[in-house]
């Protein structure tokens, strides 16, 4: 005999189906600032590829007064920049402080409900970002007070992983631009 979910438990992940599909645009603000870093302009005018498929989308959203764009019709250079964005986000807001289990319809460590934490594996990138988008602007679980230094460890370990490696890409870039033949002078 298998052990079938409960109802409310259905429910749940029916309506987390059903969520509004889309990047919020201070997603897609924070993608482009991550690929400005990752791969900056060798001219000062010259966009990376990211970028340029970023900003495009960007514009439009000003352009027409959004605040999301459906991830399904995003042209794939676009989706692909920002899923890369994407993975160098922490994956969830647990802090390990889980009250849920303990039948808290909310969590007070990570502000995430229960059909959130239940279903956290399944959600898609945009269904997770907007869920950290909610707990942000709440600001009211314990990962933002009284245990902020925890969530501040490991936002400071993210950050120093990514000025090691824009370190290493502009010293390969310098060590390129030193590269150049040298020209003998004539001894007169």
């Amino acid at each position: 005999m298998s052990a079938t979910p409960p109802k409310d438990s259905l429910a749940a992940a029916d309506a987390l189906k059903a969520q509004p599909v889309g990047i919020h645009i201070s997603d897609i603000e924070a993608a482009i600032n991550f690929w400005r870093i990752k791969s900056p302009s060798p001219d000062g005018i010259t966009l990376a590829a990211p970028l340029r498929a970023l900003g495009e989308i960007y514009a439009l959203l000003v352009y027409y007064k959004q605040d999301r764009v459906n991830e399904r019709t995003m042209p794939k250079k676009a989706l692909q920049a920002w899923l890369a964005w994407y993975e160098s986000t922490p994956d969830t807001p647990c802090i390990a402080i889980c009250s849920t289990s303990q039948g808290d319809e909310l969590c007070k460590g990570c502000g995430r409900t229960f059909s959130e934490v239940q279903h956290w594996p399944e959600m898609s990138p945009t269904a997770k970002r907007d869920t950290w988008r909610r707990i942000t602007t709440e600001g009211t679980s314990w990962r933002f007070n009284r245990y902020a230094e925890r969530a501040a460890e490991k936002r400071q370990q993210a950050a120093q992983a990514a000025q090691a490696a824009h370190a290493a890409q502009m010293e390969r870039a310098t060590e390129g631009a030193n590269l150049s033949p040298t020209v003998a002078t004539p001894q007169r």
